[in-house]
């Protein structure tokens, strides 16, 4: 389904986010770690962008999703995700992820993501009116206000290399 445009700034940083997963994975799977570079990689990326966005999200698109009696499960299920997430942003940030750490993260983050995309975001385009959706969109584009608007790059140990 076409995401509404009132999701889309979302979408975006899902976007963002999961481009991380991917890079982090590949690294993983190639054995090129070096877990003092990603942990700030993702420590900066967590503190620019990530923490508006759960923010965002818990104050505005989980109630506005919530007032569905058939979404508040997954509503409650996304929230203790978004705690085990900070608790692993938390750990890079002190630099005490191990590389099966690193794994857990990206894969968790990356299911985290799509559950989002896929399950609550085609749900509530389903159920809510355009009017409701573009509302949303109004207090969700000031809610994101302060996350980076610029895309940060890798840093030279976390760039994906050629095999």
């Amino acid at each position: 389904m076409l995401r509404d445009k009132s999701l889309v700034p979302l979408s975006r940083q899902h976007q963002h986010a999961l481009a991380l997963c991917v890079r982090l994975d590949r690294a993983i799977q190639a054995d090129q770690v070096d877990l003092e570079a990603w942990q700030a990689e993702i420590a900066q990326i967590f503190q620019q962008e990530i923490t508006v966005h759960f923010a965002a999200e818990e104050k505005e698109l989980f109630p506005s999703a919530a007032k569905f009696p058939e979404l508040q499960p997954l509503v409650h299920e996304l929230l203790e995700e978004h705690v085990a997430l900070r608790e692993l942003f938390n750990r890079a940030r002190l630099r005490t992820l191990a590389k099966d750490d690193l794994l857990s993260l990206a894969r968790t983050l990356a299911q985290h993501i799509r559950k989002e995309e896929r399950r609550l975001f085609e749900r509530m385009q389903k159920l809510m009116s355009a009017a409701e959706l573009t509302a949303l969109g109004a207090v969700l584009e000031t809610a994101l206000h302060d996350a980076a608007q610029v895309c940060i790059l890798p840093n030279a140990a976390t760039q994906i290399r050629p095999n």
